[in-house]
Order: C-alpha cells, then structure tokens, then sequence
C-alpha cells in the first residue's frame, strides 16, 4: 500500500487523555492526506489500556466513533511497545485484500503512559515480559536487557563506550527535533557517561524515555509518493531465556527477511532507518539483526560514525526511543512519521543529505518478542 499522509504529537508528560494525543495526531494526518474523516474507510488503533485512574476505556473502537462521528469498521490490536508496527503491518493486508471496499485506513495510537507513581507506570510496563518465572527472580527490563547486553558484549568484545556512543548519537538528533522529549535539550558524552548505573552495563543514558504522545498514518490504495514496499512481522517467545540465543532477536531477523524479499531490496540500498533502541544494547545488536553488519560487527558502525546523521546510513534522526520518547503503542507510528517525512526532505535541521529514497522502520514488542520491519520508498521525482 501507499502512505498519505501523516501526523505526530509532541512527545511529552502532558495529562492529556490518550485519546486526544490520538485524536490531535490523526487530525494531522488528514491534513496531510488533505483528507476528511468521512474520506476513511476503516480506522486501526493499536493502544494499552494505560491509564490506571479514570479515563480506564476497554471499549475504545466505540470510544473513537464517538469522538470522530463515523461508523466504519475499527479494529483495536493492543501489541505492547509493537505495536504501532502490528497495526501498520495489519492494516497493510486488510487494505490489500479488501481493496475494492477499503480505500483510504487511518493507523493512529495515542498513550497516556505516564499518569501516575512511578510504580504504577513501571507495573504497566513490566506487563509486557513474562511476569510468573523471570520477573519473580528480578528480570525486570533492564535488568533482563542489562543481562542481554553482557552477554553480547562479552561475545563480540563491545564495549560499555559503543553505548555511550549511540546514546550521544540520539540525543544529539533529538535536540533537532521539535516533537522530540529533548529538543533543544543537549546532553553531553561525559554526562552520559558518568550517569547512575541501572543494571550494569547500563547508566540511565542507556534506557528509553517513557513518556505520553500519540502518532498516526493515512494508508491508501491510490499511488502516492510513498510505498510500502516491504513488510515483515515475526514473533518469538515470551521467556528470553529459553531462547537458543539471547544475544540477537530472531523475530528481527526473521521479520527483516520477509521485508527485504519483498521490496527486493538488501541492506545496502536503506539511506535512513528508524531503529528500536529501547535499549542502547539493542540498537547495537539490531545493526547486525537487520543486515547492516555482520554479526559482532555493529560496534564498527557507530565507532566510524557511519550510523550518524551525517553518516552513510543515518539512523534515529528522531532520536529514537531513547531521547525522542517511548509513548509504548505510539512508537511504530512515530518511527513511519519520522521516515516519511525524510524521504519528503521536510526534516529542518535533522533532514538526511541528500534527501533518502528508502526508509527502513524497526520496532519491537517486549524484550524480542515480536517484531516488524517495514521498507518505504519514495516515488518523488525530485
């Protein structure tokens, strides 16, 4: 399919409902589109029932009815930090094959992740991962990625600078990014550095930024100047470590396959990606999942730069989950907003030179669990 148009809040602590980060973004999308609501055929949104006081709606399809005056059909698919990559992989194929009766789709999540305690956020979070087994022997996310990290770093010999490198790499993009948490907020090599430790070999610089936002996408059956050329989506299982090896995702490398065949395209052709560095570990060991290096060889690519913005493949312009925000569902959107809007050459500061043909989106839905990849190309003759 084709994409229209798209649209994204500013990621931030905000208490607005979640459906208004949704509503705010969607309306943006249109705009984009130069579309109305009554021109959608179908809305697919992909939310966590996060909000632990009053505004707790299960029956949100009804709930988005209401609030954009229409009767179409509106599929809920709720995929933890996935799944804003599920709902685009999803409403590809309904498009697809329901093409003669579903046009135009609306893509949209908005999260109001960050409403209460601490403990609280935290609690909605670890709901992701296996709660029975691992987190009863402290597997928390960072300390079950933390356990990741130094098993890859021990392998392939990276070390705890490669992650300071790539966490630097990110914030420096976001202050780029008017939407992004850090915006003209600029965090130093040193601070990250020297920041507290969270589990070993992580600082809080290592960890993504939790936060509240929506996103969303206008896919159409009509060309346009952007295709989706390749989608992908894979899933693994929920205990990490009863995984042959806990030191690369299969789900990415199985998902990044299925995209690549698809768009007939390798690793080679990408010029932007938007990567799930939930984690600074992952981002570094995702070089490798998703073909841009060899296996252990992905420090070599945010050591030479090659992976800044002024690098040979640019990746996280946005500055990722790490310093854009990571509003769970919303992600997947926000990374096919930020894309996009590279291969339009509307990025200001931020924007890829010369102005990228293909994109590449990767998002991830707990530690590994599931995974899509999607490839976007651009039809623009400029």
């Amino acid at each position: 399919m084709w994409i229209k148009g798209v649209g994204m809040t500013k990621f931030d602590y905000s208490q607005k409902p979640w459906w208004q980060f949704a509503y705010e973004a969607a309306m943006e999308a249109l705009e984009d589109a130069n579309l109305r609501i009554s021109d959608i055929d179908m809305i697919v949104l992909s939310a966590i029932s996060s909000a632990s006081g009053g505004e707790h709606q299960t029956h949100k399809v009804a709930l988005l009815s209401d609030l954009f005056k229409t009767n179409v059909p509106i599929i809920e698919l709720p995929s933890v930090c996935g799944g804003g990559g599920v709902a685009i992989w999803t409403a590809i194929r309904l498009g697809k094959t329901q093409g003669s009766e579903i046009k135009n789709i609306l893509v949209l999540s908005g999260e109001k992740l960050v409403d209460n305690r601490s403990e609280v956020t935290v609690d909605w979070i670890l709901s992701a991962a296996e709660r029975t087994i691992e987190q009863t022997e402290g597997m928390l996310f960072p300390v079950q990625n933390a356990l990741i990290a130094q098993a890859y770093m021990r392998k392939y010999n990276a070390t705890r600078d490669d992650l300071a490198l790539i966490a630097y790499k990110n914030h420096q993009n976001a202050t780029l990014n008017p939407k992004a948490y850090y915006y003209k907020r600029p965090v130093s090599l040193e601070k990250i550095k020297k920041a507290p430790v969270i589990a070993s070999p992580f600082t809080l610089y290592d960890c993504s930024l939790s936060v509240n936002g929506g996103a969303a996408v206008v896919l159409t059956n009509e060309r346009t100047d952007i295709e989706i050329v390749g989608s992908g989506f894979a899933t693994d299982y929920l205990l990490t470590f009863l995984r042959k090896d806990i030191t690369h995702f299969k789900a990415t490398r199985i998902a990044a396959k299925q995209a690549f065949e698809q768009a007939k395209l390798t690793p080679k052709d990408i010029q932007v990606a938007e990567i799930h560095d939930a984690f600074t570990s992952v981002e570094l060991f995702s070089y490798e999942d998703l073909g841009f290096a060899e296996e252990g060889k992905g420090k070599e690519l945010i050591r030479s730069g090659k992976v800044n913005l002024d690098g040979p493949l640019p990746v996280n312009p946005s500055g990722g989950l790490k310093a854009k925000g990571h509003p769970i569902s919303v992600t997947g959107l926000a990374q096919v907003y930020e894309i996009v809007n590279q291969l339009r050459g509307r990025c200001g500061k931020r924007q890829v030179k010369p102005v990228p043909k293909i994109g590449l989106t990767h998002n991830i839905g707990g530690a590994g669990g599931s995974c899509t990849v999607h490839i976007l190309k651009s039809h623009s003759a400029a």
